[in-house]
C-alpha cells in the first residue's frame, strides 16, 4: 500500500497555506501515478504542467522514449539526489527506454536516471545534465528544465542511432536553485483538517492526458481526466515485445496486477462519463464511444479470466505464468488504447469548458436533489438491524456516511470550478467532471442501501424455501436407508443435514440473523446430501432436483455480485485486483449458468455455486482492502469490523457520522471513491 506516500504528495500539490510553516519538505522516492510530472513542491502552474506533458508525449511518439519528472523540496531516504532518482525509478518499475529527472528545489540538487541497458549512454546524459537542464534550474525555468531535457534526450537517441551505452545514468549535480520554502510534512498532517477547500481541484491525476503507458514500464495509477479514456497512454506495448518474456515472473505479475486494477478504473470512470454524455446528447451521438467502451471491456474480462486461471487453485507451469500475465498486459493496453482513440472527440461532444456555468448550475442541483435522501438510507439501515445482524449489510452499512463525503466534495470541486472558470475553463472543466463523477457514486450508495434491504428480503424468503427441500431430502434420504445402507453412509448424511436444519432453524427465531450465511450453511448441507442421493437417484431425478434449487443459487450469486459491484465501484480507490477478478469471474460463470440452465439444470447450477462463492470472496477481499487503505494512511475511526467498511466520517477529528471528512472538503471520500487519486493499489 502506497496510500500515505500518495495523499501526501496530493496535498503537498494542491500547495497548502500552511501559517508559520518554512521547513522544507523533504520527500521519499515518490509514487509516478498516472503522470509524467509529480510536483510535491508546488513550483509548476497548470501550464507548466501542460508543456511538460507535451514534451514528454512528443518525446515517446518521435523516439520511443518516456520521460518522467518529479520536483520535491528535498530528497530523502536516500538523500543523495543519485540514490534517490533510481530509488525512485526501481520502485516504479522504469525500464531501458524510461528516464527520470529528479529535482529537490529546496535542497538545490537534481539528477537524471536512465537504464544502463537503454539507447542514451552515461556521456550524453552528462551533457544533457550541464548543457540543457542546469541552465535553466538556475534560473528557476523548471517546466524549460524538464523541456530541455525531454529535448536532449531525442536529440541524443537520434545522434546514437538508437543505441547506446554506458553504466548507471548521469552524474548528480548541485546547482544555484533558489526555490520558495514548503511546509513540513508533519505540519501538513498536524492542521489537515482546515484544508483550504478552493484549490482542491488542482490536484486531481484525472487532469493528466493519457500520459502513463500499460504495455512496458510500471502502468500508473488511474483513468486520464476523468473523460472517456484509459490509463495508459494509448498504443501497443511499450518497448520490445520480448521484455514482457524476459523480465522476473514477480515483476510481470505485480505489472499485470496494476494494469488490471487501472484499466478496471479506466472503464469505470468511462462508463459513467459515456452516460452522462447519452443524458446530454442522446443514443445515437454517442455510438461511436459505446462501441470503443464495449471493446474495451471485451478486452478487460479476457484479462481478468487470464487473471482467474492464475489465481485458481489448478498449478499452472512457469511457461504459462508468463504468458498469461504478460497477455494481461497487452490486453489491457489494448483496451486502454481503444478509449483513448475516442477520448478527443468525446471531450470535443460533451463541451463542458465551453459552459461552465450551466455544468456547476446543474452539479448543485443534483446535489440538492440527492442530498434530502442520505436521511432515508440511514434510517433504512436502522430498520435493517432490527432483522438482521450487521454482517448481513456490511457493504452498505457506512453508505450515507460515503454519499455525503462524496456531495461535500461535489460541491467543493464545483465551487472551485467556477472560481477558476474565470481564469482556466480547462482547470474548470476538471473540477465539474469530478462533481459529476461525485455525485455520480453518492447516488450509486443510497440506492446501494436499498438494493441490499430488498435482497436481504428476498435472501430470507429463500432460506424457507432451501430448508422445505432439505427437509424433504432427509426424507427422501431415510426411505432409501430403510430399504438398504450396509455403509450407514446415507443415514450419516440424513443425521448431518437434520442437524444443520435444526441449527438454521434455532438461529431464525434467536434474533438478527445474516441470511446469506444461514443460507450458505444450508447450501453446503445440499450439496453433501445430494451428492449421497446422486447415486441412488436416477438422471432424470437429478436433473429435477438440480432445477428446483438453480433458481435461488442463481438469485443469491446476483445478490453478492450486485452488492460487490457497488462496494467495488464506489470504493475503487482503495481495492486491488484480487476483488476485482473474483468479481468479473463470478459475473461470467452466473452468465453462463443462465445459459445452461435450460439444457442442463446440473451444470448451471454448478456454475451458480461457483458464482455465489466467488462473489462472496470478492466482497470480502474489497473489504479487506480497503480496510489495510485506511490502516495504512492512518486513518483513526476508519474500519469495521468487517474488514473495511467502515465510514470516512470524522476522520479529521470531531464527532464522526456525517460529519464531511477531509476538512470540511470530502477529500478523502473522493479518494477512495478513485476521484482524485484513481487508486493506490499496485
Amino acid at each position: 500500500m502506497r496510500a500515505p506516500q500518495l495523499i501526501t504528495a496530493s496535498l503537498l500539490a494542491l500547495g497548502l497555506a500552511l501559517a508559520g510553516a518554512s521547513a522544507a519538505a523533504a520527500d521519499e522516492p515518490v509514487n509516478l501515478g498516472s503522470s509524467h510530472v509529480v510536483d510535491s513542491a508546488g513550483v509548476l502552474s497548470s501550464s507548466d504542467t501542460a508543456a511538460i506533458e507535451s514534451a514528454a508525449e512528443q518525446l515517446y511518439t518521435a523516439h520511443g522514449i518516456d520521460l518522467y519528472v518529479a520536483f520535491v523540496g528535498d530528497f530523502e531516504d536516500p538523500a543523495s539526489a543519485e540514490g534517490w532518482a533510481n530509488t525512485t525509478a526501481t520502485q516504479n518499475n522504469l525500464g531501458p527506454t524510461d528516464y527520470l529527472l529528479a529535482v529537490a528545489v529546496d535542497g538545490r540538487a537534481y539528477y537524471l536516471s536512465g537504464d544502463s541497458s537503454g539507447p542514451v549512454s552515461d556521456d550524453q546524459l552528462s551533457s544533457i545534465e550541464t548543457s540543457r537542464i542546469e541552465p535553466q534550474l538556475r534560473n528557476e525555468n523548471w517546466a524549460g528544465a524538464a523541456e530541455a531535457a525531454a529535448d536532449g534526450l531525442g536529440q541524443a537517441v537520434d545522434g546514437a542511432g538508437g543505441s547506446g551505452s554506458g553504466g548507471g545514468t548521469g552524474s548528480s549535480s548541485g546547482v544555484g536553485i533558489g526555490g520558495g520554502t514548503l511546509a513540513a510534512v508533519v505540519a501538513v498532517l498536524v492542521i489537515i483538517a482546515v484544508i483550504v477547500v478552493g484549490i482542491i481541484v488542482i490536484v486531481f491525476v484525472r487532469a493528466a492526458r493519457r500520459t502513463r503507458r500499460l504495455g512496458g514500464g510500471t502502468a500508473g495509477a488511474g483513468a486520464s481526466s476523468g473523460s472517456l479514456g484509459g490509463a495508459s497512454g494509448g498504443g501497443a506495448p511499450r518497448g520490445p515485445v520480448d521484455e514482457l518474456q524476459t523480465m522476473p515472473i514477480e515483476e510481470l505479475a505485480r505489472r499485470a496486477g496494476s494494469a488490471l486494477v487501472q484499466t478496471d478504473d479506466a472503464v469505470q470512470t468511462s462508463t459513467q462519463e459515456l452516460g452522462f454524455a447519452v443524458a446530454q446528447y442522446g443514443q445515437a451521438a454517442a455510438a461511436p464511444f459505446q462501441k470503443a467502451l464495449d471493446d474495451a471491456a471485451a478486452g478487460l474480462k479476457q484479462a481478468f479470466t487470464l487473471k482467474q486461471k492464475l489465481d485458481d487453485a489448478e498449478p499452472d507451469s512457469e511457461q504459462q505464468t508468463r504468458q498469461w500475465n504478460a497477455d494481461i498486459v497487452r490486453l489491457c493496453a489494448e483496451a486502454n488504447r481503444a478509449l483513448d482513440e475516442q477520448a478527443d472527440a468525446f471531450d470535443e461532444l460533451r463541451e463542458l469548458e465551453k459552459d461552465i456555468p450551466a455544468g456547476v448550475a446543474a452539479g448543485r442541483a443534483a446535489c440538492d436533489e440527492i442530498e434530502p435522501k442520505v436521511a432515508a438510507a440511514e434510517a433504512t439501515l436502522a430498520t435493517l438491524a432490527t432483522t438482521f445482524a450487521p454482517t448481513a449489510f456490511s457493504t452498505v452499512e457506512d453508505n450515507p456516511e460515503q454519499a455525503t463525503e462524496r456531495l461535500t466534495f461535489a460541491r467543493a470541486a464545483l465551487a472551485e470550478a467556477e472560481k477558476e472558470a474565470v481564469t482556466d475553463t480547462g482547470e474548470a472543466a476538471v473540477g465539474v467532471r469530478a462533481a459529476e463523477e461525485a455525485v455520480d457514486q453518492a447516488t450509486l450508495l443510497l440506492t446501494a442501501v436499498d438494493r441490499v434491504r430488498d435482497d436481504l428480503a428476498a435472501a430470507r424468503a429463500r432460506i424457507d424455501a432451501m430448508l422445505t427441500n432439505l427437509r424433504q431430502d432427509v426424507v427422501d434420504a431415510h426411505a432409501v436407508a430403510a430399504v438398504g445402507d450396509p455403509q450407514g453412509s446415507i443415514t450419516a448424511v440424513e443425521n448431518r443435514t437434520s442437524a444443520v436444519i435444526s441449527t438454521v432453524e434455532a438461529r431464525l427465531t434467536a434474533g438478527p440473523i445474516d441470511p446469506g450465511a444461514l443460507a450458505s450453511e444450508l447450501e453446503l448441507a445440499n450439496r453433501d446430501i445430494d451428492g449421497v442421493l446422486a447415486a441412488v437417484r436416477g438422471q432424470q431425478a437429478s436433473e429435477q432436483r438440480a432445477a428446483s434449487t438453480l433458481g435461488q443459487t442463481i438469485a443469491s450469486a446476483e445478490g453478492h455480485i450486485s452488492a460487490a459491484n457497488d462496494y467495488i465501484t464506489t470504493r475503487r480507490g482503495g481495492v486491488g485486483a484480487e476483488a476485482r477478478t473474483r468479481l468479473a469471474e463470478a459475473a461470467r460463470l452466473v452468465q453462463r449458468a443462465h445459459e445452461l440452465s435450460a439444457t442442463d439444470a446440473a451444470a448451471a447450477l454448478s456454475a451458480a455455486q461457483r458464482a455465489d462463492s466467488l462473489a462472496a470472496q470478492a466482497i470480502e477481499a474489497a473489504q479487506n482492502d480497503v480496510g489495510d487503505f485506511a490502516t495504512d494512511a492512518g486513518y483513526a475511526g476508519y474500519g469495521s469490523t468487517q474488514g473495511g467498511g467502515g465510514g470516512l466520517g470524522g476522520m479529521f477529528g470531531g464527532s464522526g457520522g456525517r460529519s464531511g471528512g477531509g476538512g470540511g472538503n470530502g477529500m478523502l471520500g473522493a479518494m477512495l471513491g478513485g476521484i482524485i487519486i484513481n487508486n493506490v493499489l499496485g
